[in-house]
């Protein structure tokens, strides 16, 4: 492997590990604040998002030390799927922070239902076994999947910018750019891993969406 490969895969090992450790540490300072219900439900999000994403970064970085196997390919597949699970439920948790924040805003009843639909169709599109996630995966079904995904994030996209304040149109962009940055990852990564890289600024956005949670205490 040339040095630039072991660097490579040193640096995002670290990012990996410091981007949980972060995560985990948020996740008690919103804990402790639970008494009130806004750091309940971004201290439960945080919780979720870090315990998926840790399913398949701990494999990631010890792929990165120790070299590839298939016992560890097998743990980053089913990190995957995990992650996907956790990440659609980290959207419908954070739809009901936007509803605690909101104190001017009326919305149809459509919204919140075309959130559930959307989220419960990505994580049962998740769960088929046609995805095929420990071998070769699926890519119809990863465009479907991900469809779905997307309009989720464009709903919340668009409700946080309607809060009109500093915090939500940031929280809009770090949601939009999450899902620039991570739909081609989705489609196209397999076939150019290099496209993977794209990962590490969408988990910029999650940082940045946790800090934002933060700020609030």
């Amino acid at each position: 492997m040339s040095k630039g490969k072991i660097g490579m895969r040193i640096g995002e090992s670290v990012f990996c590990i410091a981007y949980l450790m972060f995560d985990f540490i948020a996740t008690i300072l919103f804990l402790k604040n639970g008494s009130n219900r806004l750091f309940l439900l971004y201290g439960i999000m945080t919780l979720i998002l870090g315990f998926g994403d840790a399913f398949h970064l701990i494999p990631r970085v010890i792929r990165n030390i120790k070299g590839e196997t298939e016992k560890i390919q097998w743990w980053m597949n089913f990190g995957l799927l995990i992650t996907s699970i956790t990440m659609t439920v980290f959207y419908i948790i954070l739809f009901y922070i936007w509803k605690k924040l909101n104190v001017n805003l009326t919305i149809s009843s459509i919204i919140p239902i075309s959130i559930w639909i959307t989220a419960l169709t990505r994580i049962t599109l998740c769960l088929l076994p046609q995805n095929d996630w420990f071998k070769n995966g699926n890519k119809k079904l990863s465009v479907c999947r991900n469809f779905v995904f997307t309009i989720t994030g464009l709903i919340e996209t668009i409700l946080f910018m309607l809060l009109g304040n500093s915090y939500g149109i940031t929280m809009a962009i770090c949601i939009l750019l999450s899902f620039v940055f991570y739909i081609p990852v989705t489609l196209y990564a397999k076939e150019n891993p290099k496209i993977g890289m794209l990962m590490i600024p969408k988990t910029i956005m999650y940082i940045i969406m946790i800090s934002l949670g933060l700020s609030l205490l």
